[in-house]
């Protein structure tokens, strides 16, 4: 039996759909907007900081390290810490999309670039094809929306003052299209948890020789602001509810990701130029980073814990889109399920539900729990910080023992599963 399996949205989440769609012997189709892999991954750049080293470990225990492989492959710096943060990877975002698109092809998945769905043909409950913007019909068993939450301009417009031209690029692929609302899905929507992207990236070649060679060779930077410069707005409605220390607040804090990232969502152009050594600063991303940033959050999509679409049958949701969950790592568990769960549903086998004794699973449960709650939608919830790693830690599901992850695992009865074939 051929099960062919449809991906939209070609970031983190959408490759591990693909990825664990692909291991688990489906004909995978990645359908992607733009011209590149990883939306948001390409000025990304974080892994393994702080609980997402436990998520990570959990996920290659369960079959579902191929990814974080191909990361690993184009990563700068390891074991780096900066402000409220341990032992975080910095993988070269200069790199890693033609890494990722590598891996994929190797698994045998169909990519196809500048290829933007715009609607939903469907059969009662299920979809049977998606329509292209250019009028081209793609049929599939399963389908899998990972289209984000960031953009379209309209909602930069709103938010943030205007496009900033970030890396997801609307002005030059098009806007981004929801298939789950498409699909009839009642998504929830509203600016009590829309937030700017959390950072920028400057042009390392911007910076002083000095500071730039300091980043290199260590990874991170933690730079007072000179008490003649403001502060950076902290009224910015973050993403990344991690970085809302004092810390981000009274430093420039830079990674080394083969850019500058500045762990800022935007700071004016005039007051980083002032500080000593940023004289020449210009942004990488967004170009008009001084003024603002990427607009994400702006819409949910309601699922149930196999990340299938609530009200539509054969589809499934992964990343920003299945709730206020912010990371890489975070998007990668979600897609992994997705996809591996999209693939149950094609072939007639029950779904896989990740069990609260794991982080991934206990995420999940977490996400799920904060829809139904007005308070819940007032946090972002992540490996790396916040109220979720609170959690993790107090609960002890936070740990970097390897050996006691692998038998969080084993013990799940889920070792290797996301590895093996289905078909």
């Amino acid at each position: 039996m051929n099960v062919v399996i449809v991906v939209v949205g070609g970031g983190w989440a959408g490759c591990a759909a693909a990825a664990a769609a692909a291991q688990a012997g489906a004909d995978v189709v990645l359908l992607e907007r733009s011209n590149l892999l990883l939306g948001t991954g390409l000025v990304g750049g974080i892994m393994d900081n702080n609980g997402r080293f436990t998520a990570a470990r959990e996920l290659a225990a369960m079959g579902a390290g191929y990814l974080f492989d191909v990361i690993d492959q184009v990563t700068v710096h390891r074991r780096v810490d900066f402000p409220g943060h341990r032992h975080a990877s910095l993988y070269d975002v200069n790199r890693v999309e033609a890494a990722a698109r590598r891996a994929l092809t190797e698994l045998g998945v169909h990519l196809m670039f500048e290829s933007r769905a715009v609607d939903v043909q469907k059969d009662g409950d299920r979809i049977g094809q998606l329509v292209l913007a250019d009028g081209q019909r793609v049929p599939a068993h399963c389908f899998v929306d990972a289209t984000g939450t960031a953009g379209p301009q309209g909602n930069c417009a709103r938010v943030s003052g205007g496009c900033v031209m970030c890396a997801l690029r609307c002005p030059a692929f098009g806007p981004r299209v929801s298939i789950a609302g498409k699909a009839g899905a009642r998504e929830v929507s509203g600016s009590l948890f829309e937030a700017m992207s959390g950072s920028c990236e400057l042009q390392k070649k911007s910076l002083a020789p000095w500071l730039a060679r300091n980043l290199e060779e260590q990874g991170a930077l933690v730079i007072p602001i000179p008490r003649y410069v403001p502060r950076a707005d902290r009224s910015a409605p973050k993403a990344c509810q991690q970085y809302s220390l004092p810390e981000f607040y009274d430093n420039i804090i830079l990674l080394d990701t083969g850019q500058a990232k500045l762990m800022a969502p935007f700071f004016p152009m005039d007051r980083l130029r002032a500080i000593p050594g940023f004289e020449s600063a210009l942004y990488q991303d967004p170009y008009a980073g001084g003024r603002g940033n990427s607009i994400r959050f702006t819409v949910i999509t309601p699922h149930d814990l196999s990340m299938k679409v609530t009200g539509v049958e054969n589809l499934f949701c992964a990343g920003e889109k299945a709730g206020l969950m912010v990371g890489h790592t975070e998007a990668i568990c979600t897609g992994t399920l997705a996809g591996h769960n999209a693939v149950r549903k094609a072939v007639g086998k029950e779904p896989l539900i990740l069990p609260s004794s794991l982080a991934c699973g206990d995420l999940l449960a977490c996400i799920e729990r904060s829809l139904g709650s007005p308070s819940g939608l007032l946090n972002k919830y992540t490996f790396a910080g916040g109220v979720y790693y609170n959690r993790m830690y107090d609960s002890g599901l936070y740990t970097t023992d390897l050996r006691r992850i692998s038998q969080r695992v084993r013990d799940a009865g889920l070792a290797g599963i996301f590895s093996r074939r289905l078909l």
